[in-house]
């Protein structure tokens, strides 16, 4: 239907101006997004499927495999035969392990043994441990931005993030009052504003005209007004101006000749109409793809295509058993003593490098 609209030079006519390029340019890139929009919808709950079959099994057995690694730690520490650095060196790998799994699972209360073993070999245990990185980020919040979010104890994360947002809302200045005499370019912007609005108004009168159910004698093609004067209702309620122009095309009502001999000034308020229908479907596409990157606990951003989310599922189980197989890998490491003294001290020297965050922070 979108064809239909563009715009096309014909032989002997005119190059196309600039803003008929642009209006040929904002429906094909609406109709892009449109797609898009649409592709999110259809293949999302295909994703969910996939996940809940390939990535939730094997959630579980790595969670299960890194726990079984943290009590095989544990044992080792109880054995003789270690050096005061190798045996530091299994308390930080247990501690590091045990504390990511405490904090990434859902359990409500947590897995007691394991919060347990980690408060056996750690310097403070994991509750405290936990409010002393909420203290930490919360100070580091306040010394960036200068705010003040209380003196009083953080129960979560959850609830510190919270108070982090609503801070930034409260300190956000003012909106500057208007000036009581508008400028020219202001003044421009709003009656340029107004007959875009008129142009769309324009668009569903006659659009209203010629759907009227009541005017139409014929059982089934009042029928089919009503539909269709439904769509054009629902379109005009939402400023959608490429539906109702694209209603107007499957009604006869107009073609791309029709725009073509548009003035340039009613092309010009299509564009300003069609401009902010594409902002918002991008918007829209943008807060879908948030939401599914946090539903799913993918990392922030943007750009992901939807029609490739199964690959990139296939993609993401592969690299989950292959880590599968290094942490069975490890496990097997804990009964040969000789290969474990090698790989601790692989490990100690890891653990020593200074990171990203260490220099950021």
């Amino acid at each position: 239907m979108v064809q239909g609209l563009q715009i096309s030079v014909r032989a002997g006519s005119p190059a196309l101006t600039p803003e008929q390029k642009r209006f040929n340019s904002l429906i094909r890139q609406i109709d892009e997004a449109r797609h898009t929009l649409a592709a999110w919808q259809e293949h999302t709950p295909l994703y969910a499927q996939a996940y809940a079959r390939l990535i939730v099994p094997l959630a579980s057995e790595l969670a299960g495999e890194q726990r079984s690694w943290c009590f095989g730690l544990d044992r080792l520490v109880a054995q003789p035969g270690w050096t005061q650095a190798e045996r530091a060196t299994l308390r930080e790998l247990l501690c590091n392990a045990a504390a990511e799994l405490l904090s990434s699972a859902e359990d409500d209360p947590p897995d007691a043994a394991l919060k347990a073993l980690f408060d056996k070999h750690a310097d403070v245990d994991f509750d405290t441990e936990q409010q002393q990185s909420r203290l930490a980020l919360k100070d580091m919040f306040e010394t960036m931005t200068g705010m003040d979010l209380g003196d009083d104890d953080i129960a979560s994360e959850q609830e510190l993030f919270k108070r982090m947002q609503q801070e930034l809302v409260d300190e956000a200045p003012p909106a500057e009052e208007a000036p009581r005499r508008k400028t020219k370019a202001q003044q421009r912007r709003e009656a340029e504003a107004q007959l875009a609005s008129q142009s769309v108004r324009e668009i569903f009168r006659k659009l209203a005209s010629a759907l009227h159910p009541d005017r139409e004698t014929d059982a089934s093609m009042r029928e089919a007004k009503t539909a269709l004067m439904q769509k054009a209702n629902t379109a005009y309620a939402a400023n959608d101006l490429l539906a109702l122009l694209e209603l107007q095309l499957q009604v006869e009502q107009v073609d791309a000749g029709h725009i073509a001999s548009a003035s340039a000034q009613r092309v010009r308020h299509y564009n300003k109409v069609l401009a902010e229908q594409l902002d918002e479907l991008q918007a829209e596409i943008g807060r879908v793809e948030m939401g599914f990157r946090m539903g799913f606990g993918l990392e922030p951003g943007f750009g992901l295509n939807p029609k490739n989310l199964l690959g990139s599922i296939e993609a993401q189980a592969k690299d989950m058993r292959a880590e599968l197989a290094l942490r069975r890998q490890d496990l097997r490491r804990l009964d040969d003593r000789v290969g474990m003294k090698r790989w601790l001290k692989r490990q100690r020297q890891r653990l020593r490098e200074p990171s990203f965050d260490d220099d950021f922070f």
